[in-house]
Formats: C-alpha cells, structure tokens, sequence
C-alpha cells in the first residue's frame, strides 16, 4: 500500500532532499548535490524563481518508509514564451517499482490539470540553470556536481508509461593536450586582431564580481532560443552570483572583451567536485568545505560548465580565445581530463567546437514529455 504525503514543513522538505541519499548511497557514480543549496533552491522564500514559478513537492511511502519522491512546477515564463502549457516534473527519484512511478506522475498530472495544463514534461527544474535531464546512457560514468544521474530502470518506466522523448542532450569527456593545439593558437590571434578583441583572465574571485552581472546577461543574450530557456531575473542573477561566484576558481574563469570593454564571451570551469561531495555527503561541516577548498585548488579534472558567445559573434572562431585560455589554465594545474556539461543535441555550433581535442561522448540524457491524451492505469490505450 503506497501512502502520498505533500511536502509542506521543513522537516519533510528535508527528508524529501535525503531521500536520494539512500537511494544512491552504494552507488559510485552519483554525486551527492550540496544539501543547502537543494534546500535553498527549493523553499519558495530563498529561491527567487518562485516570483514566476509554482511548485508542490510530494514523498511516496510504502510501510512508512519513503520509496519515491517528486517536485511539480509550473514555469509560467516558460509556458508563456513557448506555448506548452505544460508543467514540469523535477527532484524525481524512485525504488525499482513501476507501482511507485506511476504514483509519483499521478500527483504532477492531478496538480496540472486541476491548473488547465494539457501534459507534464521532465525532468526540469525551475530554471535553465537548474539540473535537468533523465539519463538514459552512461550508468557507469562518473558525473559532475552539476548534473543529475539516476539508475537504468528509470528511462525503461518512462518509455512503460508511454512517455516520449522531447529532447536530448549529449555530454562529453576529453583529454587535456600536453600542448596547446597549433591551430587553436593561429586562429585565437587572428580573430583577436580582427575583432580588436581582448581576453581577461584571473587570480582573485573577488576580481570577477565586476563581471558577474554582465556573464549572465550575456548567458540570456546566447542561451535565448536554446530549449525551454527564459531569461534570468535580476533576482535570480544575484541568487546564482552568491551561490556560486564567491567560491570559483578563478584560474578556469575567461572573458573576452570588444574594444569598449563590452562583455562578448566567457568560460567557466570549475575542478571536479564529484569525489570530495562523494566523500562529504553533501554536507559542508565540519570537514565539507575545507575538502571543498582543497578540491578547488589542487585537482587534475575541471569541468566545463558554462560557455557562451554575443549572438552576432558566434560562428566567427571566438571560442578559439576561450579554448586557448582554458587549456593553458589546465596545463598550468596539471588538469588531464575534462568533462563537458550537457549540449543539446541540435546545437552544433557548440558541439563542433571540441572536434580539436579527442574525447568521446559518454553520456546521454533526455527530456520527456506527455500529452494528457495518455492513461496511466492502463498504458497501452489512449484516451481522448
């Protein structure tokens, strides 16, 4: 017998943000996210998405112990901008049972129609900046902090339920070269002089805090016809810079400024936080954040997790000033591998980007989505 309870004090938020804690915890390739900040972005009083978003959370018991979890959102912005009414299912994480994913769909589908929404997609967040993207290849590789993992029943309930793919995204893991790649080097400097370009690097986290606005301005600017993207609020760009920009390393930040000092492309890696969030469960004290520090400073594997480019430069090699300042960043650190975050599947622009460095492609996540057309008691038939 399932029991469905919503979440609606702090005590059962917490419990819903621990419940993959034990769901994942023999597993050595799930990255155990910040426990604070998965608090801090789903309590509708810190996370300043809420100013055009609505969410319900709900925990799924069997024999009082919690066996499913799920988070319902409605992007408002989104749905406006592309036309989907939609919501959106997202936190969602379950025991092997079909039983136990039907139930969590349930409570996003009931909560969406009684909202005059047509279908659910996931798994999303509140926002582009937040994880999304089941897994459905790549179960043995080792993700990075910014991403999610699930197991490989997930993807199979999905396709059970009938539910279809909206969309994929491809990720990547690629050698750094002993050496900067010769023709990395010429067309850096060619398109530098055309462009009157100059690329801004550096040693001190609190030298980027003049920049931070404008990052993510740019980051509307590129990202803007990207899937499902509506741009960030003032509210939300101050909510991301506080979160992450006080701890970045700045050896893996790059900026590329025009001839008016005018923001027109940037870099940001961050080292490989996967094994010191394995160690510390996400937790920060007491040991947490010095092994956080440590792992920022002193680590042979960065990830890349943000790169954009002003939308009339794009296509005209100015990633190469990006690509030239972050290899030679790694090869100053000792950095050997690098993971790339996730790349939509259409956009070629960015994936063509790496055809310089060797690396493979080593994980595959998707987008569902569901049309209310589709009944979850017996999924074989449609209803109309």
């Amino acid at each position: 017998m399932l029991n469905v309870v919503e979440v609606k004090t702090k005590r059962q938020l917490k419990r819903f943000v621990d419940f993959p804690y034990e769901l994942y915890a023999d597993n050595p390739y799930w990255i155990p996210p910040l426990r604070a900040d998965e608090i801090s972005t789903l309590r509708w009083d810190k996370n300043p998405a809420f100013a055009y978003c609505e969410a319900r959370y709900w925990l799924v018991y069997r024999d009082n112990k919690i066996v499913g979890r799920v988070a319902g959102i409605i992007n408002h912005e989104a749905i406006e901008k592309w036309g989907k009414k939609y919501a959106r299912f997202g936190w969602f994480d379950f025991i092997d049972d079909l039983d136990v994913i039907k139930c969590l769909l349930q409570q996003v589908e009931s909560w969406a129609r009684e909202n005059g929404l047509s279908g659910i997609q996931g798994p999303m967040g509140f926002c582009d900046m937040d994880k999304e993207g089941m897994l459905i290849d790549g179960f043995d590789e080792m993700g990075t902090f910014t991403t999610l993992y699930n197991y490989e029943y997930y993807p199979k309930y999905m396709e059970m339920l009938d539910f279809s793919k909206d969309v994929d995204w491809y990720e990547y893991i690629m050698e750094v070269p002993e050496k900067l790649n010769d023709e990395i080097i010429k067309m850096a400097e060619l398109v530098k002089e055309k462009n009157k370009l100059k690329t801004i690097t550096f040693t001190k986290p609190k030298q980027i805090l003049p920049y931070a606005k404008a990052i993510f301005d740019l980051l509307n600017e590129a990202y803007r016809d990207l899937y499902n993207v509506v741009p960030l609020s003032d509210e939300q760009i101050d909510f991301f810079i506080k979160q992450y920009f006080s701890v970045v390393n700045p050896d893996y930040v790059n900026i590329v400024l025009d001839s008016n000092d005018s923001l027109v492309a940037f870099s940001i890696g961050f080292p490989s936080l996967a094994k010191t969030l394995q160690k510390t469960k996400g937790k920060l004290l007491p040991l947490g954040f010095i092994r956080m520090i440590r792992a920022l400073k002193v680590n042979n594997s960065v990830d890349m997790l943000l790169i954009a480019v002003r939308p009339d430069l794009q296509g005209k090699g100015v990633n190469s000033l990006l690509m030239k300042a972050m290899t030679e960043a790694c090869l100053r650190n000792g950095v050997k591998v690098a993971h790339l975050n996730p790349q939509l599947e259409d956009n070629r622009k960015v994936r063509s980007q790496w055809k310089r460095f060797t690396g493979q492609q080593n994980k595959t996540r998707r987008c569902y989505f569901k049309d209310f057309g589709v009944d979850y008691q017996d999924t074989g038939k449609k209803t109309v």
